[in-house]
């Protein structure tokens, strides 16, 4: 059951589901940052949800999910990848609240991007409404994508789990179903969702659907920095502006806040950054 993402599908209704649990790779998340209790708890949330959602679409790609805000929580995000990866981070000053998102973010905003290795990238940005944080995404793809969703999601300091359940799009769909299966769904509690099997999961809420089970996908936190990418970064502020750093501190110092890898940079290095992407000079001189 271990960090796994697990598809199904209603045989006799428009509607998929899916069930995502994790539990090296959300202590993997963990041992990088002491967050508190209530911070933890939104975080391996987002990182549910996150998971969820990429699993439903059909690309090759990143989904970004973030909650910006101006609480004591001011900052979350969590990226997907399709190889089933994962990767977040949180920022937070003072005491968190153990619930309520307006008490936990304030005025926030919930952006999620959709960044598909081919093809144009797409944002969509709402208001942070609800109690929950799986509530807030449930009215994002309604107002957004006009897909009906509905998610229920639990972290603690062991493990994360979800449920997805949601209509399929451009399909024929009778709202009985949805009504009964969500209503199945809203059933699950957070203690069955973080210590039963899925299959048992699936089992236990819809055995009297015919439901078609698809293999289970591994999942694995795994950040995407690296040092070329850092370098491409320092390239990109320009060699009047690093030249500065080096000037002032001796060193280009720089932290991956998601995995905590640092990556150093001398005076060597970066004039061999700079001499790399520096065309050389052609004479005009004619002979």
């Amino acid at each position: 059951m271990s960090d796994t993402l697990q598809r199904f599908l209603f045989e006799n209704a428009a509607i998929r589901g899916e069930l995502i649990h994790l539990d090296a790779t959300w202590q993997a998340m963990l041992e990088r940052h002491d967050y508190p209790q209530p911070v933890r708890a939104l975080l391996g949330e987002m990182m549910a949800a996150s998971l969820l959602l990429s699993a439903t679409l059909k690309f090759d790609g990143t989904l970004t999910m973030q909650v910006q805000g101006d609480g004591p929580v001011n900052f979350m995000v969590v990226e997907a990848t399709s190889q089933r990866t994962v990767r977040g981070l949180a920022h937070w000053k003072g005491d968190v609240p153990e619930q309520g998102l307006a008490e936990q973010f304030g005025d926030g905003k919930l952006v999620i991007t959709i960044d598909p290795q081919k093809g144009e990238r797409y944002q969509g940005i709402v208001a942070l409404q609800g109690e929950r944080l799986a509530d807030a995404i449930d009215d994002y793809l309604a107002r957004s994508e006009q897909l009906d969703t509905r998610m229920w999601l639990v972290a603690d300091a062991d493990s994360v789990a979800g449920l997805l359940l949601q209509k399929l799009p451009e399909e024929q769909r009778d709202e009985d179903d949805w009504e009964r299966i969500t209503t199945l769904g809203a059933t699950i509690t957070d203690i069955e969702l973080l210590d039963l099997e899925q299959r048992e999961v699936v089992h236990r809420l819809f055995h009297e659907e015919d439901v078609r089970l698809f293999e289970a996908e591994p999942v694995s936190f795994r950040c995407s920095c690296s040092h070329d990418r850092v370098a491409g970064a320092l390239r990109g502020l320009g060699r009047d502006e690093v030249m500065s750093i080096i000037r002032e501190e001796g060193r280009v110092e720089v932290n991956c806040e998601f995995c905590n890898r640092h990556y150093s940079f001398d005076v060597v290095d970066i004039e061999q950054l700079f001499a790399a992407t520096t065309p050389p000079e052609i004479s005009t001189t004619r002979h």
